[in-house]
């Protein structure tokens, strides 16, 4: 019987889980690898609900949690944090792949320690745009990477641009569609209850810090939490990732412990996440799920400011994400107009993403990718701008 592979994921925050967690469970059933979680960020911090618990819960084995951070940690210090613990742990179990997701530090910190050890990574949802530090994290994880697992067509050629080989990029879609559609969500009254969430029609509002405008953070903010208690209307609000500047947000969210129809949650599990989100009247903040989540279940959003610039079409979209400035006024307006949109955003994937997942990592050519990488010229494939 030939050695299983060892398939290491690397997870630092509650969204890049829930994008990951199918994935990981076809790697936990199959018979030809074995799964390692390198567990850390916003999982480790007890004031985002110590997360780490909810991954223990699903049954995962060969779990290691490791803290990268404080609660005021300059985002250049935790990356060196993750970088050194993810080299010292792949130095001890020796994985055959490294498997990361997205645009965080964390994942940044596993493209380069795979590059630098020679184990192969593969970056799922590479190829995206958005706005701040974040498109700048993705981009670089590109270069360093050997697999590239992306969402769309528009996403592969991106990664194409960038001078990857074309046989290293596969369109599976984005995995946490697979959850989005799946049966087995639980029900709203399930929801409600573990939650204790007493009222009826609801929003939701994920709100994080745009870590190149700190300096406006406080305003904005605070423009926001007056128009959602302006507003009088029912509103489920979630934690900000743990990027610098969270704390004022944070702080600011203290102003809802007093007001019945507003409450705050360190963290939610993604599953109930996704059903509150399907039942909601609409999303309001700055977070991807604004941008992708909700227009797949066809949930109107309000898109505040500019973290998410670049990563949607208005034109194709307007009827289901209204994009605003982070102004009292306008913040104010378009929660008192919302409309239930006509349309749903059905580019990200079909809900089949694990199962060409785990056909990729069962066919021998993933294997056979070079560990040294090369540019390839976009006029030697013929690529144009997307």
């Amino acid at each position: 019987m030939s050695k299983k592979k060892k398939i290491l994921f690397i997870t630092g925050t509650r969204a890049d889980y829930g994008k990951i967690k199918s994935l990981m469970n076809e790697v936990e059933k199959s018979d030809s690898f074995e799964l390692y979680v390198f567990v850390t960020g916003m999982h480790m911090l007890e004031k985002y609900g110590s997360t780490w618990k909810e991954i223990e819960k699903d049954g995962f084995k060969n779990m290691y949690l490791y803290i990268n951070q404080n609660d005021r940690s300059h985002m250049d210090i935790t990356l060196s944090n993750t970088i050194s613990g993810i080299s010292n742990y792949v130095q001890e179990n020796k994985p055959d792949l490294i498997i990361i997701h997205g645009d965080r530090l964390e994942a940044l910190a596993g493209a380069i320690v795979g590059a630098f050890n020679n184990i192969r990574v593969a970056h799922i949802e590479g190829g995206e745009v958005s706005g701040t530090i974040d498109e700048s994290i993705r981009h670089a994880i590109t270069k360093f990477s050997h697999i590239h697992l992306v969402s769309n067509e528009e996403a592969r050629r991106r990664i194409l641009q960038l001078g990857e080989k074309e046989e290293t990029i596969h369109i599976i879609g984005s995995p946490d569609i697979d959850i989005m559609l799946s049966d087995d969500l639980p029900s709203l009254a399930m929801v409600k209850d573990r939650y204790d969430i007493n009222f009826g029609a609801y929003a939701i509002v994920m709100y994080h810090p745009v870590t190149t405008e700190l300096d406006k953070l406080s305003c904005h903010v605070n423009n926001l939490v007056d128009s959602l208690i302006e507003s009088n209307q029912n509103f489920i609000v979630i934690y900000p990732n743990n990027d610098e500047g969270n704390h004022i947000i944070i702080k600011e969210y203290n102003r809802f412990k007093e007001i019945d129809n507003i409450k705050v949650y360190p963290s939610m599990r993604f599953e109930y996440f996704l059903t509150l989100l399907k039942h909601a009247q609409f999303i309001i903040g700055n977070s991807s799920a604004g941008i992708r989540e909700a227009s797949i279940y066809g949930i109107p959003s309000i898109n505040i400011g500019n973290r998410q610039q670049g990563r949607y079409d208005p034109t194709k979209f307007q009827d289901i994400i209204i994009s605003i400035e982070e102004e009292k006024q306008q913040i104010g307006n378009a929660i008192s107009s919302i409309k239930h949109p006509t349309s749903r955003n059905l580019n990200f994937g079909d809900g089949t993403s694990h199962k060409k997942f785990i056909n990729l990592l069962e066919d021998e050519s993933i294997w056979n990718i070079p560990i040294q990488k090369k540019f390839i010229d976009t006029n030697l494939v013929g690529v144009t701008n997307v």
